[in-house]
């Protein structure tokens, strides 16, 4: 079983504009809303795979159970630490030339009481999971520790992942952590260092390493994804598709990552697999995730290399 923890669940309204012009009229040309977050995201790009998962986190009162009638369609399992209010809003705004400017709410407050019930209900859960997946942003009243003090009570034989923020990743590696997932300006961010070349890629992702990692993926957008374990590092390229939005892209590659991960497959195969669901997923509109006709039809195309 593949656990997700989402601290931090979000409306995403994706808005389609032939430009935006900024401090002028824009008229939308097409808008999705979807029910996600992140590492819900990651359940149920497990569930398009074929695989059981459960997802976990907080919830808002006013309007959770859109949330759960999404799970419930995807068929993923769910319990929630419900609060009061309601979940933010995140606006991504692309216009025709694919370019993506994001807008993301904070939301509501969530009480010191409420943060002690979601870590106890992770200490439950994981002891039924084989991976646990904490990936996103922070609700307001949640400080960074608390990716620590929830990854504290996952037990040691759980792989650990986490697609995070400098911050939320810096505590979140004060434990034992099997994988992350930066994009380049994370890994740039974390590791203090400018990216010019693959080989700067792999420098900086060592300093992950260096801090316990075992694989550090690195998502590269259209350019595909890297894994890297500082000794064996591996480079797939994407497919050429057609580009309709590319929220949700680095969700669906840690969703894949987890399914292959849990049949214990290679590191070559647990690159392509990301990398055919990050780009089956841009083939979608919003963050409708992937579909798996399209995961299949991308997998078949794409192959790894060993990097030098």
């Amino acid at each position: 079983m593949i656990l997700t923890i989402c601290p931090n669940p979000s409306i995403d309204c994706t808005i389609e504009l032939d430009n935006l012009n900024v401090g002028m009229l824009n008229r939308v040309r097409n808008k999705v809303e979807t029910y996600s977050g992140k590492a819900l995201n990651v359940a149920m790009g497990v569930a398009r795979l074929g695989k059981p998962s459960m997802a976990t986190g907080f919830m808002f009162a006013d309007n959770g159970s859109l949330f759960e009638q999404k799970l419930d369609k995807e068929g993923v399992a769910y319990r929630f630490i419900y609060n009061p209010g309601s979940a933010r809003v995140n606006y991504k705004i692309i216009d025709k030339k694919s370019m993506l400017t994001e807008i993301n709410d904070k939301g509501n407050s969530v009480e010191r009481s409420k943060q002690i019930e979601l870590i106890e209900m992770v200490r439950q859960m994981a002891v039924k999971c084989d991976i646990a997946v904490m990936s996103g942003s922070l609700p307001k009243g949640v400080d960074a520790e608390f990716y620590n003090e929830v990854l504290s009570v996952i037990p040691d034989g759980v792989k650990k992942i986490v697609d995070a923020e400098t911050d939320n990743m810096n505590a979140a590696l004060k434990g034992d952590i099997f994988m992350v997932k930066p994009n380049l300006r994370e890994l740039e961010a974390f590791s203090k260092e400018t990216i010019h070349d693959k080989h700067d890629m792999l420098r900086a992702a060592r300093k992950y390493i260096e801090r316990g990692v075992k694989f550090v993926l690195i998502s590269l957008g259209a350019d595909g994804a890297i894994l890297t374990d500082g000794s064996e590092s591996y480079y797939c390229k994407s497919a050429n598709v057609a580009v309709n939005s590319t929220v949700g892209a680095g969700d669906c590659m840690v969703a894949a990552a987890c399914v292959e991960l849990e049949r214990g497959a290679s590191m070559p195969e647990i690159l392509r697999s990301s990398v055919a669901a990050g780009t089956a997923s841009i083939t979608t509109s919003g963050t409708n995730l992937f579909y798996k006709d399209k995961y299949d039809e991308i997998y078949a195309k794409i192959q790894t290399v060993k990097m030098p």
